[in-house]
């Protein structure tokens, strides 16, 4: 399935469209330095190509790319990505299924379960 590399995060989790029964996948990621066109965050950078290389199987299901900022903007208190998603580290694999009416996050991850691949297989599993 595809990698959605730019996605329009949606005020809340509440908000997150669903176009199938399958969960939505969200990679919050920091953002790419100007000054080398690279995550600024080294764990996103050892990270990106086992998410990318586990979502590009045929069944596998979607994952939409989040960026978080440049560094200043991070580590931000009030950033919306720590207040409205409850995201503290990136990269953050964050699976979400909605239940009825309901949407309910199902669990998430950080790059030790990223970068094992069983892990990030099992977690991906629907």
């Amino acid at each position: 399935m595809p990698i959605q590399r730019k996605f329009d995060l949606p005020a809340s989790p509440d908000a997150l469209s669903f176009s199938s029964p399958k969960p939505v996948f969200l990679l919050f990621i920091a953002s790419k330095d100007p000054a080398t066109g690279e995550s600024w965050c080294p764990d996103v950078r050892a990270s990106l190509p086992h998410i990318e290389a586990a979502f590009a199987a045929d069944d596998a299901p979607t994952v939409s790319f989040v960026e978080v900022g440049q560094k200043p903007e991070w580590r931000e208190r009030d950033n919306v990505f720590r207040t409205k998603w409850d995201v503290n580290n990136v990269p953050t694999l964050a699976r979400f299924e909605r239940v009825g009416d309901k949407v309910t996050e199902k669990g998430r991850m950080t790059e030790d379960g990223i970068m094992d691949p069983a892990t990030l297989k099992a977690f991906m599993a629907y």
